[in-house]
């Protein structure tokens, strides 16, 4: 594997942790708290993952893929974008806020921040994959 492969294994890496985030809701509304537990952390896991890898492609690349299509798929593309990118900034410190509370048993605490957290973590783990899959499936720029 190189560093121009590294796309697709985060847009694998984000669908893997939306996977594991979707699954530890289901669990802690059916009452499963061990499952929550280790789904949350596979979740964290794989994001950690994630940023390690999207960090190391973006200080190795210089060229930036730019997103060509015209009419309404670019325009989609862009508020995609543009919601992800702030959000994907506020997602660590909201999972440390979240996270430490469960970690010292602090649970209301934990459920507070979590009602919060989930939702903008699920909606940056599934819009990274709409971004990998406009930019480069759908509507990859031209060749020549």
């Amino acid at each position: 594997m190189n560093v121009q492969n590294l796309p697709v294994l985060n847009a694998s890496l984000n669908g893997v942790a939306t996977f594991f985030i979707v699954a530890g809701l289901v669990a802690i509304k059916a009452g499963f708290t061990r499952v929550h537990r280790a789904c949350m952390a596979g979740a964290i896991a794989v994001s950690a993952a994630f940023l390690t890898s999207y960090l190391i492609y973006h200080f190795n690349v210089v060229a930036v893929t730019k997103f060509t299509h015209p009419g309404w798929p670019r325009n989609l593309y862009y508020f995609i974008l543009i919601t992800h990118i702030p959000l994907a900034i506020l997602v660590l410190p909201l999972l440390v806020l979240t996270v430490l509370p469960a970690i010292k048993g602090r649970y209301e605490a934990h459920k507070r921040w979590a009602k919060i957290t989930a939702p903008v973590w699920l909606y940056v783990s599934v819009t990274g994959v709409l971004v990998y899959m406009m930019l480069y499936v759908w509507y990859p720029p031209a060749q020549g």
